[in-house]
């Protein structure tokens, strides 16, 4: 195994526990020349994407396509919607996340699992000029309590992000950082996304719940949405 192979493993690793056995996961490196997309999904991109745009979204469709054969499925394409986001195969639920070093998706039989979502960003702290627009007056407060406030401020980024991806599958509405706020438990590395507006088939009030990891120089989180209905 080479040293790129061996850290994607380990952050793979990571993850694994964020989600429940029968969601498939699957990673691939950026930096490491993935496979051409379908060319269905190679339409999604602009022709003036740079390289390492193209790289990222390569990487993000061959673990799309490894997660598809996790599950004893062949690989088909997953386009680019016109709301910018995958379009799964009938039947399937999905997310998929790329940093400049990883790129990972998930995937999972369209059933009691309604809704996924991932995001993993670069273990870097959040920069102080994006909190006005990331976090809420409670969340600001929040990580003044906190002993690490940059870096948790990414969770809370990366938290926002992978819960919005999970409820867009169902609710299809479009909304900033301030639609969710969240509450953590750090002791279980578990956070819940409480909606401050009713986006429908959600309630305002009503929560998603997720759980994020920090390590092998990454910051992830986790949404799953199960058995609504």
């Amino acid at each position: 195994m080479t040293e790129a192979e061996n850290k994607l493993a380990k952050r793979l690793a990571l993850v694994r526990p964020l989600f429940a056995a029968d969601v498939a996961l699957a990673g691939a490196d950026p930096l490491a020349a993935p496979p051409v997309p379908l060319a269905e999904e190679a339409a999604g991109l602009s022709p003036n994407a740079v390289a390492k745009r193209r790289n990222e979204f390569a990487a993000g469709r061959s673990a799309a396509h490894q997660a598809m054969r996790q599950l004893g499925l062949p690989a088909a394409p997953v386009p680019v919607g016109r709301d910018r986001a995958p379009v799964w195969p009938d039947g399937l639920v999905g997310s998929i996340t790329h940093t400049k070093s990883c790129a990972m998706a998930v995937l999972a039989q369209e059933g009691d699992v309604q809704g996924l979502g991932i995001d993993v960003e670069e273990d870097t702290p959040l920069k102080d000029a994006l909190l006005p627009a990331i976090c809420s007056d409670r969340e600001q407060a929040w990580l003044k309590r906190q002993d690490n406030p940059g870096q948790m401020a990414k969770v809370i980024f990366s938290a926002k992000e992978a819960a919005y991806k999970s409820q867009y599958t169902l609710s299809q509405a479009f909304y900033g950082f301030d639609g969710m706020e969240l509450e953590f438990d750090l002791t279980a590395g578990a956070y819940q996304a409480v909606f401050t507006a009713g986006r429908p088939p959600f309630a305002r009030g009503e929560a998603v719940c997720g759980r994020f990891a920090v390590g092998a120089g990454l910051i992830i989180a986790t949404a799953e949405i199960r058995g609504r209905g």
